[in-house]
């Protein structure tokens, strides 16, 4: 969780004069008993932004949580999809209970444990199986693809499969092995992956990630290169033109047009899309069959279904919203 969002939240506790003060003028936002927000600030929020200040107020005002699931990883920077519903802690003597939006799990298989700052949390390897367990499967194939490229950084691997059997619970085993066959660190943001599940699912060839282009002196990497075809894949909406400084956005833009008007003249297609065509099907699938794309296996309907809701996130909160994005450059990449 970055440092200046953490910093916005207000403990009742540690100011209880003025706090109360602008509680009655309604400039701060409750987020739970004891801590507060500048209103101003949580109404602009992303939905995973407010979800990473209601983890950092448990961690606040409770004692000694241990977080997994969601509220692990969006400590650890994995995706988070939407706003969930509830925070994650495991629980210290095996009961199962809630208290509010606060679910502590009582699960009897041991979990490796991490540290970031003073929060104590679920390793990434567990976050990322256990979420593989219970979420969507293209969510939870974007949770272990951002899994393997933080592991993979540090030389470790993972393998969700064989951790999932190593529990008592055999929950999502099915999903978990789906997920393993696919997950890959080359996919570089959450968008790239569920593109990745709905393009499988479409019946469109697997692409390659990542191709590398040697055109007019430039190298320029895509995002997904069909190579019968010669047809690029760009998958877009996810932070790419964020910078603050709008000349410095104006410069991003201008170079990702030249970029593609440069792969444009070599290769025969060109295909952009956005989160909000990513989760829904028929928008992905005409963007890649006007780039000259021919599905070769019948729409596997079942899985396209799970792209509509994700249960564990408020209703409204995940269409559109993917967290921790990792955006390329823009210009040659």
């Amino acid at each position: 969780m970055d440092e200046p969002l953490a910093a916005s939240l207000l403990l009742s506790r540690e100011m209880p004069g003025g706090l109360a003060r602008l509680d009655r003028a309604s400039a701060l936002h409750r987020i739970r008993a004891g801590a507060y927000v500048p209103r101003s600030e949580w109404e602009v929020l992303e939905p995973w932004r407010r979800y990473a200040l209601r983890v950092q107020a448990v961690a606040r005002t409770w004692t000694s949580p241990v977080f997994c699931l969601e509220s692990a990883a969006v400590l650890q920077s994995l995706p988070v999809f939407g706003e969930p519903r509830e925070i994650h802690l495991l629980s210290p003597d095996g009961k199962t209970w809630r208290e509010g939006d606060v679910h502590v799990h009582g699960w009897n298989d041991a979990r490796m444990l991490t540290t970031t700052g003073s929060l104590t949390l679920t390793a990434i390897e567990d976050t990322a199986t256990d979420l593989c367990r219970v979420l969507p499967p293209a969510f939870g194939l974007a949770v272990a693809d951002a899994a393997l490229r933080s592991l993979g950084s540090a030389g470790i691997g993972l393998d969700l499969a064989a951790r999932a059997r190593s529990h008592a619970n055999r929950r999502g085993l099915r999903q978990v092995d789906w997920v393993q066959a696919r997950a890959t660190a080359a996919a570089e943001s959450p968008g790239e992956s569920v593109s990745r599940a709905v393009i499988e699912w479409l019946g469109y060839d697997e692409p390659e990630l990542q191709h590398e282009f040697h055109y007019e002196g430039v190298v320029d990497r895509s995002d997904f290169y069909w190579r019968s075809t010669r047809t690029i894949g760009e998958s877009d909406g996810y932070g790419k033109y964020d910078a603050d400084d709008p000349k410095t956005m104006k410069a991003q833009f201008v170079r990702e047009k030249t970029r593609e008007d440069r792969l444009r003249r070599y290769e025969r297609g060109f295909a952009r899309w956005d989160w909000a065509d990513a989760l829904r099907p028929a928008s992905l699938d005409a963007k890649l069959r006007a780039a000259g794309l021919i599905s070769s296996r019948l729409h596997q309907n079942a899985m396209l279904r799970t792209l509509a809701s994700n249960p564990r996130s408020f209703a409204g909160r995940t269409q559109g919203n993917a967290a921790n994005h990792r955006s390329k450059a823009s210009g040659s990449r």
